[in-house]
């Protein structure tokens, strides 16, 4: 899943699982990473559980969480379970499309001496 996980992050293009087994020389099936993101339901506890040591270990009082939403424009896309109307404040109208939403963790680091 981190290798997965990375992949897209770091692509540019279109990413699909079929593309990650190339990159990685046949070491990762398709089918294994379709399967392991199919066959669970992941739900906001299992993302703290992802995330909470590293939170914990940059936590303070200055720190800020900042959100951002992005909707994807798929105006001639059928409307499936991810792409589907949303509401886009900066054109204050809904839009059909992909709702992306991206949160970043602002604190101030300790210096380094």
């Amino acid at each position: 899943m981190d290798l997965y996980s990375d992949y897209l992050l770091s692509s540019f293009g279109q990413v699909t699982a079929t593309g990650l087994l190339n990159l990685s020389d046949g070491a990762v099936s398709h089918d294994k990473i379709t399967r392991t993101l199919s066959g669970n339901e992941y739900i906001s506890k299992d993302l703290w559980q992802e995330v909470k040591l590293l939170v914990r270990e940059y936590e303070s009082e200055e720190a800020c969480l900042i959100f951002d939403d992005t909707i994807v424009s798929k105006t001639y896309t059928d409307e499936n379970d991810f792409i589907c109307r949303h509401w886009d404040h900066s054109k204050g109208r809904n839009e059909k499309g992909i709702n992306l939403l991206t949160a970043f963790y602002r604190t101030q680091l300790p210096s380094v001496s």
